[in-house]
């Protein structure tokens, strides 16, 4: 089974568990949503849910000892805008299970939306008469500066990972090509065609897309595995199936890809917080640089809007208009 598929089975499993810790209403929101969004947010979305029912069982006056299975989409009606500014502000630090959770804006407005989308699926089935997170400001995302690696940086740590042939290819893999560490984790041998210059990757939500390497990574992807097999002969079709990262002969997990990434980025950037998805900016920023098309950098990258891609690149477009003032010459 493709590691993909390995995930979401995973995933559905552990989404099963959650659901259960959730008033039985619950369910049918996530039987409603499952054809319109993949296990690993729906499984998000329900832990987020039992943080929102926990506060107002233990805060809000109306709730305050109802036991979950009698609550009902009718009680939803009680909440308040207050209640749910209070929850929001809530979500900043806060105790649950025995355990401290905070929340930066990035977190706080993923449990907000998981809330919202929770509120508009019961009001649209007509089960509550009004849909208050319409009401409530989310939290404003300020925009952060993109953390990556410099030229000299990039060199450096293609430098001394040089005597770790898998770990040399995970990074180069990174910074020429731009893939995100899921898409990484899910290579198999067989995904990967030295013949035509081409590799086979799973994006967000399942899709499969076909990249192509450049000649440097063409060249680093056939020392790899010649690496792997002495003879053409040992790349049989099961050794094919076989994933092409491995640690203890088992698939590389994502944890490990980022253990890989910060050993290196330690040595050669020390003061910046460098994982997968930076060097992925590196990649995107390097792109976007040498062609200055920001529509060919979210199509590379795999970004289905391109709002998302100008959002995180835009800081970038003064040094191309400084280059286009002397592109043209008459």
């Amino acid at each position: 089974m493709k590691y993909h598929e390995e995930r979401n089975v995973k995933n559905l499993q552990q989404l099963d568990r959650e659901i259960l810790k959730l008033p039985p209403f619950c369910h049918n929101f996530f039987i409603g949503i499952s054809q319109i969004t993949s296990p690993l947010t729906r499984l998000n979305y329900a832990k987020d849910l039992y943080i929102f029912f926990n506060f107002i069982t233990a805060e809000i006056e109306y709730f305050v000892g109802k036991k979950f299975e009698d609550i009902s989409p009718d009680d939803l009606n009680e909440l308040t805008v207050g209640n749910l500014e209070i929850y929001q502000n809530h979500l900043t630090t806060y105790t649950l299970d025995g355990k401290l959770h905070t929340n930066g804006e990035q977190g706080k407005m993923r449990k907000m939306a998981s809330l919202r989308s929770f509120f508009k699926y019961f009001y649209r089935r007509g089960e509550i008469i009004q849909n208050v997170l319409t009401k409530i400001d989310l939290p404003k995302i300020h925009d952060k500066e993109i953390v990556r690696l410099n030229n000299n940086e990039v060199s450096q740590i293609l430098e001394i990972s040089r005597q770790n042939l898998r770990d040399n290819m995970i990074l180069t893999l990174f910074l020429l090509s731009g893939i995100r560490v899921s898409e990484l984790v899910g290579l198999d041998y067989k995904d990967i065609d030295i013949k035509t210059g081409t590799f086979l990757v799973t994006r967000k939500g399942g899709k499969r897309s076909i990249l192509y390497m450049g000649e440097q990574l063409k060249e680093k992807f056939i020392q790899y595995f010649d690496s792997q097999f002495e003879t053409n002969d040992d790349k049989n079709d099961l050794q094919l199936n076989l994933p092409l990262f491995t640690k203890c002969k088992k698939r590389m997990s994502t944890r490990a890809i980022y253990d890989v990434v910060r050993k290196y980025a330690k040595i050669v950037a020390p003061l910046k917080k460098i994982s997968p998805h930076k060097l992925r900016s590196t990649f995107g920023t390097n792109l976007y640089k040498a062609t200055g098309d920001i529509y060919v950098v979210a199509n590379v990258l795999g970004h289905s809007d391109v709002n998302t891609t100008r959002k995180h690149y835009a800081a970038l477009t003064e040094d191309i208009r400084k280059k286009a003032a002397d592109a043209v010459k008459v």
